[in-house]
């Protein structure tokens, strides 16, 4: 049995599988997912789960060093995974980019794997960029 929070088989077989510069893409329930892209659907009604709830599960298991969100994404949601993000990398800062929301979905096709929340807020979207833990 594991001692750390995440419980979801899916989700912990993805991060095992993780290597440096690596990216997944934690999406609300509206953004396309490329056919070859694996998709981990954990949508079950509009809000559940959340996107920060998703992002914040992750957050015991995953080591990131960059993460990327959408320039059109609200103010109030980039304070809030900024807030999420501090500390997530030790002491030190994990950066956040910012690109086009044509431009974010142009590079989810590169992406491990799409994890689908049931976030209905418009561009909550994040692509983490999978760091190193030495």
């Amino acid at each position: 049995m594991k001692r750390t929070p995440l419980l979801n088989r899916h989700l912990s077989a993805l991060i095992a599988s993780l290597g440096h510069l690596d990216e997944i893409v934690i999406a609300d329930a509206g953004l396309p997912t490329p056919r070859d892209v694996p998709v981990i659907d954990l949508a079950l009604v509009a809000g559940t789960p959340g996107f920060l709830d998703v992002l914040r599960a992750l957050k015991h298991e995953l080591c990131v060093e960059g993460a990327i969100l959408a320039q059109e994404a609200a103010p109030a949601l980039v304070a809030e995974v900024q807030s999420e993000m501090d500390g997530w990398g030790g002491p030190t800062p994990i950066a956040i980019s910012r690109l086009p929301h044509a431009a974010f979905k142009a590079r989810t096709p590169t992406a491990r794997a799409i994890i689908r929340s049931g976030e209905t807020t418009p561009y909550a979207n994040i692509i983490l960029i999978c760091g190193v833990a030495f």
